[in-house]
């Protein structure tokens, strides 16, 4: 499966790559919820509105969770950003209505999922968004990325005529 809206960079910013990231959040719900027996999304509209109140938790609110439990981060080097994603999750279920999460540590595990999930989905817009390679005597090149060095002279041993 592979889901992307061009080969235009920008499109994955701004009002089209949140969609992108809705659209790839709410498959990896359906599939988080179906594979974890403490978590359920009762529709298909339940998993968007969860996806995008996981996006818009995830952009505005981990953040400040982040900053106000960074001693607790460092101390545990970075462990504690999974208890906040649990936070986060259990933060989504109270917010949607048709999406239950039985208690902390199934929201954890949901978490950790969706993640992995989430990875997965997004690897062929990362392939797509990857720089092509293009070697040096490739025709694709551009002229402005030119890194030989024409131009200069053959190596030549500098004197210092005021010595003798």
């Amino acid at each position: 499966m592979k889901i992307t809206l061009g080969n235009n960079p920008h499109l994955y910013s701004g009002p089209l790559g949140f969609l992108t990231q809705v659209v790839v959040m709410a498959l990896a719900t359906v599939l988080a919820a179906y594979l974890l027996p403490g978590v359920h999304v009762d529709t298909v509209w339940a998993a968007i509105a969860t996806a995008a109140v996981i996006a818009l938790l995830n952009n505005f609110i981990r953040p400040i969770l982040i900053v106000l439990t960074l001693p607790f981060t460092v101390v545990s080097m970075g462990l504690f950003l999974l208890v906040i994603n649990a936070v986060i999750i259990l933060m989504a279920s109270g917010m949607v209505r048709q999406f239950h999460v039985n208690g902390f540590w199934d929201a954890l595990l949901f978490s950790l999922l969706l993640t992995g999930i989430n990875y997965l989905l997004e690897i062929p817009n990362r392939l797509e968004r990857r720089p092509k390679y293009h070697p040096s005597d490739s025709p694709q090149r551009d002229d402005h990325t030119d890194t030989d060095d024409e131009g200069f002279t053959p190596y030549e041993e500098i004197t210092d005529d005021n010595k003798q």
